[in-house]
């Protein structure tokens, strides 16, 4: 059975993808997460097991393997 999006309508398919989330300040890129990605319009899915896992990486900071400075801007500046 395929999963379609519940936005568009598209296909549904298993992927490798990078997230970026926000939390307290702090940004977190979380690289390697499976997800369902929607071929037409880019949705992510994430199953329970990822999303209990990337909250466990936000709050406890567990796998995390490095810090990097990253640039900020304001786009209201330009």
């Amino acid at each position: 059975m395929k999963n379609i999006c519940v936005f568009c309508g598209g296909d549904i398919c298993k992927n490798i993808v990078t997230v970026v989330k926000e939390r307290k300040g702090k940004v977190f890129i979380i690289e390697n997460v499976p997800a369902g990605v929607c071929t037409q319009c880019g949705e992510r899915e994430y199953d329970a097991d990822v999303v209990s896992k990337l909250e466990i990486i936000m709050t406890k900071r567990k796998a995390i393997k490095m810090e990097k400075l990253v640039p900020v801007a304001d786009f209201t500046e330009v």
